[in-house]
C-alpha cells in the first residue's frame, strides 16, 4: 500500500478520459465479425489523465 497523500491528476483535455478507442474499419474477418484498428490518444499515451502543473497544485 502506497504512503503519503495521491499524486494529483487531472483529465487528459484532449481524450476526457477515453484514451483508448476502438475504430472499425468497415471491412470483415472471415467469420463475419468487424475489423477494428484500436486508437491512442497521443497526448496523454493512453492514461486518460495529465500530471497537474506547479501552478495548479498551489491551488488545489
Amino acid at each position: 500500500m502506497p504512503y503519503g497523500p495521491p499524486t494529483p491528476t487531472r483529465l487528459c483535455a484532449y481524450c476526457w478520459d477515453f484514451p483508448v478507442v476502438a475504430i472499425t474499419t468497415g471491412a470483415r474477418h472471415r467469420n463475419g465479425s468487424r475489423k477494428v484498428a484500436a486508437v491512442i490518444c497521443p497526448a496523454c499515451k493512453g492514461t486518460g489523465t495529465r500530471p497537474v502543473r506547479a501552478r495548479e497544485a498551489a491551488h488545489v
